[in-house]
Formats: C-alpha cells, sequence, structure tokens
C-alpha cells in the first residue's frame, strides 16, 4: 500500500469539516457526532463516557484489546470578567497563547450561538512614547462593540462562556495542511483513516480494536485518563503532535531536531514500553516509512502517560506528527506525514499478535 493512495477526496473533506468545527475542551461532543458519523461505516460499536470521549469498536467481544488513540480537544479562553464598558477579560482553557491573541478575531460561545468579537489591542501611534507593553493574561481583552456590561450580557455572554477563534483550514503549497486545532483533531483523523483502510482492505484483525478520541487532553490527559479505566486495553498506540524544530528561535539544543516531511516520530520515554516500540521502529523500516525519533525525558505530555500507567500498566507508545506553530491558529503539517503516520499504525496493528504480552521476562 503505497502512502500515495491512502488520504481520498472524501476523507480531506471529512478533515476540513472536522478542524473548522469548533471542540474546545469540556465542549467537545459536537465535534464526536461528526467524527463517529464518519466513522460509522468501520466499526462494529461505539462507546461513549460522561464526558464526551468517544469510541469506535471493532471486534468488542474479543478479550485481548488494542487502543488507538488520538485527542479531540482543541485550547480556548473562558470569559473570567466583564467591565463596566463591556470589554472582556480572559483566562485560558489549555495552553492557549497570549501573544498571539492582539487582533484575533474570536466566537463566543453562548446558549444563543455564536457571539463574534475581536482581542483589541492599542493602536502602534499610541505605544511608541513609552517602552512597549508586550501582550500578556492580565492586559488582552475582548470588545464585542458593546458599551456597557448589560449590552454583553443581552448578548448572552457570561462568565464561563468558552472562546475559540474562527481560523479555517487551508492547503498550502498542495501537501501542507494548515489550521488551528490540528493539535489534536488530525489524531482523530488519522485514526479514523486507520479504521476505514482495515474495512476497505477486508483485514480481519485477532483482537478488539478501540478506536478513541478523548476529551480534556489540553488540561491534563483527562479524557485518557477516564477512558482507560473503562476500556482496560491490553496495549495502547497514541499519536498526537510534536514541534517541527527547524524553524526559527527554536533550539535544537533542547527541542531536538525534527522536520515535518521527513516522517512520523517515535517517541522515547519511560511511558512508552520498550518492546512495542521495537515492533514500531521494524514494521516502520520492514514497510520503507521513514520515520524520526525524539527522546521526552520523564513524560510525554501525551495522553500515552495517562494510558501507560492505568491498570497496573499498559503496553503503550507514541506515534508523533511533526508540527509548526503548537498552539497558534495556524498550525502546518505534512499531507505525507499525515499518510505515514496512518500507514504505520495500520502495518503495526496487522503485525500485532493477539494475547501478545510485550513481556521482558519471557
Amino acid at each position: 500500500m503505497s502512502s500515495n493512495s491512502i488520504l481520498k477526496d472524501t476523507s480531506i473533506a471529512f478533515l476540513e469539516s472536522y478542524l473548522n468545527n469548533a471542540s474546545p475542551t469540556g465542549y467537545e461532543s459536537e465535534g464526536q457526532k461528526l467524527w463517529m458519523q464518519y466513522l460509522k461505516p468501520y466499526v462494529d460499536t461505539f462507546i461513549t463516557d460522561t464526558y464526551g470521549t468517544a469510541v469506535g469498536v471493532i471486534n468488542p467481544d474479543a478479550p485481548f484489546k488494542v487502543v488507538i488513540e488520538g485527542h479531540a480537544d482543541e485550547i480556548s479562553w473562558y470569559v473570567n470578567y466583564i467591565t463596566d464598558d463591556g470589554l472582556i477579560y480572559v483566562i485560558r482553557n489549555g495552553g492557549s497563547d497570549h501573544q498571539i491573541a492582539p487582533s484575533k478575531r474570536v466566537d463566543i460561545h453562548t446558549k444563543k450561538g455564536i457571539v463574534k468579537g475581536v482581542f483589541g489591542w492599542p493602536a502602534i501611534h499610541t505605544r511608541l512614547r513609552d517602552k512597549e507593553e508586550a501582550p500578556k493574561l492580565s492586559n488582552i481583552f475582548i470588545d464585542l462593540g458593546c458599551e456597557t456590561k448589560e449590552q454583553v450580557e443581552a448578548m448572552g455572554v457570561h462568565v464561563g462562556c468558552v472562546i475559540t477563534y474562527p481560523d479555517e483550514f487551508m492547503i498550502l503549497n498542495e501537501n501542507k495542511f494548515v489550521c488551528r486545532a490540528i493539535d489534536n483533531r488530525m489524531g482523530g483523523f488519522m485514526i479514523a483513516e486507520v479504521a476505514r483502510l482495515l474495512h476497505e482492505n477486508k483485514k480481519e484483525l485477532p483482537f478488539g480494536l478501540y478506536i478513541v478520541n478523548s476529551v480534556q487532553e489540553e488540561i491534563g490527559l483527562r479524557g485518557a485518563e477516564m477512558i482507560a479505566q473503562t476500556i482496560k486495553p491490553n496495549v495502547a498506540i497514541i499519536t498526537d503532535v510534536c514541534h517541527d524544530t527547524t524553524t526559527p528561535m527554536i533550539d535544537k539544543k533542547v527541542e531536538g531536531d525534527l522536520k515535518m516531511g521527513k516522517g512520523p516520530v517515535i517517541a522515547y520515554a519511560p511511558a512508552v514500553q520498550n518492546k512495542l516500540r521495537d515492533l514500531i521502529v521494524d514494521t516502520a523500516e520492514e514497510n520503507k516509512i521513514p520515520f524520526q525519533r525524539n527522546a521526552t525525558s520523564s513524560a510525554t505530555g501525551t495522553d500515552t502517560d495517562a494510558f501507560a500507567y492505568s491498570n497496573g500498566g499498559v503496553a503503550s507508545a507514541l506515534i508523533s506528527l511533526p508540527l509548526r506553530y503548537m498552539h497558534t491558529t495556524v498550525e502546518m503539517v505534512h499531507k505525507e506525514d499525515v499518510e505515514n503516520v496512518i500507514q504505520l499504525i495500520y502495518e503495526t496493528l496487522l503485525k500485532i499478535e493477539n494475547n501478545e504480552t510485550f513481556s521482558y521476562f519471557k
């Protein structure tokens, strides 16, 4: 199976609608519905939980359970304080970047629907008289075009409303996907494509496959923590994004040497089970799938950690997608990397044997 053939026009159309739909942490359900609708032809059944994690299951009665996982949520803001003049101060919901906020348009999600606003910023003319103040959480604010707090509240906006950016999907130079929330709806997309390929290629797996789209990763891996206890898997392969470190102002001595277009990134970390990772590396080499390596110190900072340390220990590994400009509205990945992550997960699943323990002691 060549990577050229992986993504269909229908795949890209789904990806675009899925990325364009807002799924802020804690409010992922509309995106999950889109994802489940796309996945439905390729799985036997679904599991959902109290907080909105969605799981497509193939062979639900099989005792040996393998998870492939991405996370559904995107970073966002909360309305935290409304001034008497009708301006809004925010707090983070996940790792939202204060430096990119000034002059961004925003969508405030209310019971009455989307309310539009902008992150205002003082004009350059008024900033040059003294030392410039940098954007920070305490000085960025949203303007809805209202003059009073009462006008803001009449629009349905209140403390606790969640705020996202409306920036939408585009393709740059034919093979770069750009959008907000590629971290990590691209992960949900890639595992859905794995399920599609298994179905279309009529592959029968000897184990149960759980295609997991977790919620609330951006605030501490919480969705994965919950669903790991529900599924109690034997194996988990996680996909998330990592940094392309070749753009300006990034120190490779600190962040490693990774570049989009050079292939999936295989993680080295205590949470990554060595025998499972070796199987993934062998699979990549056998199938001539290009790959890179990344060392992540004590924690991966991804849902891998939540699965690995659940249920007395679950053999877990992380395959990452190199991404530029993480947690901005112009996150960028390479189409070939997306296809190669999909192929690597697919081929690895075909190599995992039923009841494999990945024990170091056999």
